[in-house]
């Protein structure tokens, strides 16, 4: 499939008046085109089936470089796939679009795909722990929702149980960043935590919820047993 496929078939699925509303709500200065994100998972799920890895990758990255807003979500979700052999290249593209971050929609379905890289290699981790040190807030916040399995697990291994505490560390270090997106992923973070290793997640608030903003802290406390 070329690039000129792909956009065709996108373009099928716009609906009149609503790149607009898009716009507006993703505050988005790149091209939107108006299409609902059901025809999108249709038909990435559809190019998945049919195309194979490396296609696929050629494909994403095509699509990313239009800088179309919808066109950068079809590329992450044409990598959305828990099982793909000999991934590598798969995994380097996704980090070559972490630095271009600028709006939650986007990196929120490319740190989904990159989910699924890192749980195919946890020692990944540790290339992610370098974003945390970065100047650019976006790539600071994924390493926050790219580790978003971890605070799922209810039976984790020691393995997993070591990448948990090292994401606190690193949430231990963001506590202090006023910006509301880290504030708000933070708390994302914790909560999710909370459901399946509420003692961590309390511990936490415990020793830095102060810090905290007020909206983070008591989002991140949401289901922890109140005092």
């Amino acid at each position: 499939m070329t690039l000129d496929d792909a956009l065709t078939e996108l373009k099928a699925h716009i609906e009149p008046g609503r790149a607009e509303a898009m716009r507006t709500y993703h505050k988005q200065t790149r091209d939107v085109l108006g299409i609902p994100n059901p025809a999108l998972n249709d038909l990435t799920t559809g190019w998945r089936n049919t195309l194979p890895v490396p296609e696929r990758v050629d494909l994403a990255r095509a699509l990313w470089d239009t800088d179309i807003f919808e066109a950068r979500i079809a590329a992450a979700k044409l990598l959305t796939q828990a099982r793909i052999k000999d991934d590598e290249q798969t995994w380097i593209l996704i980090q070559s679009w972490v630095p271009q971050f600028d709006s939650w929609a986007i990196a929120d379905h490319v740190c989904m795909a990159g989910q699924k890289r890192l749980l195919a290699n946890p020692t990944r981790v540790s290339e992610v722990e370098d974003w945390t040190h970065s100047t650019h807030m976006w790539t600071r916040r994924a390493a926050l929702v790219i580790t978003l399995p971890w605070t799922k697990q209810n039976n984790p291994k020691p393995t997993d149980i070591e990448i948990r505490d090292r994401v606190l560390r690193w949430c231990a270090r963001y506590v202090d960043d006023r910006d509301w997106f880290m504030q708000k992923a933070i708390a994302w973070w914790l909560r999710d935590l909370s459901k399946h290793d509420a003692p961590r997640s309390a511990a936490f608030l415990d020793r830095y919820g102060d810090q905290m903003k007020p909206f983070a802290r008591k989002e991140a406390g949401k289901y922890l047993p109140k005092p």
